[in-house]
């Protein structure tokens, strides 16, 4: 059983008189263990696709299969709760909370899960020394370089063991050498089990995936295999 499937996903907004048709229908599945990139231009369909399988909006038409759950047509609290059980979100702007600690951000997915003070420290403390941060647990993100924020974010991505960790252009606020770190930590994330899926515009991002879903005008123009 594919870990997500999609089929004939559609999702239409109206603005004014006007109906957009962001997603015209997509079907597509994603296995347990893949790295896939969404790619996409602007305008494509692409976030809004992002924002479905991250159970952040619902569909207008179509199915959407999350490890075995049919999401597509959940009320907020149950979307909710599968958000924080079954995906990692790591963003563009890294949605840190200034005032607290690394250690204590990355704790924040274990809080809503009801985990003990302790255990959820140590799962914390474990997920930021697997992405390399283990000496700065104490440290808030103002302390950090956008690198090291970047990691503190795919940590808290990790600290619930998520089906997928869903990362949206992850490298967008980073220089070329930080990206490039981070998009090796993916690759090493990948090889370690992780479900990773990225939604970027940039093709050296794309190319870290082995397997590419190319969206235009709200439709899958192409599913590429890579290696």
């Amino acid at each position: 059983m594919s870990l997500l499937r999609m089929e004939d996903l559609a999702r239409s907004y109206e603005m004014g008189a006007e109906t957009v048709h962001a997603l015209r229908g997509i079907s597509a599945t994603i296995d347990r263990g893949e790295y896939v990139a969404i790619m996409g231009p602007s305008g494509s369909g692409k976030s809004t696709l992002m924002n479905i399988l991250g159970c952040l909006d619902t569909p207008t038409r179509g199915v959407y299969e999350l490890n075995g759950t049919d999401v597509s047509s959940l009320e907020e609290n149950a979307l909710a709760d599968i958000r924080n059980r079954e995906i990692g979100f790591v963003f563009q702007t890294f949605h840190l909370l200034p005032r607290v600690s690394a250690l204590r951000n990355v704790e924040m997915p274990l809080v809503y899960a009801g985990m003990d003070r302790d255990r959820r420290r140590d799962e914390a403390r474990a997920a930021l020394e697997r992405v390399g941060l283990g000496d700065r647990v104490g440290h808030k993100p103002n302390e950090m370089s956008g690198g090291q924020r970047q990691r503190v974010a795919v940590a808290r991505a990790l600290v619930n063991r998520p089906s997928i960790i869903l990362a949206d252009e992850p490298t967008g606020n980073l220089d070329s050498t930080t990206g490039d770190e981070i998009m090796t930590l993916f690759d090493e994330l990948w090889r370690g089990g992780n479900t990773m899926i990225v939604v970027t515009h940039e093709e050296e991002v794309a190319r870290h995936a082995k397997r590419i879903l190319r969206i235009r005008d709200g439709l899958l123009a192409s599913d590429e295999k890579i290696g």
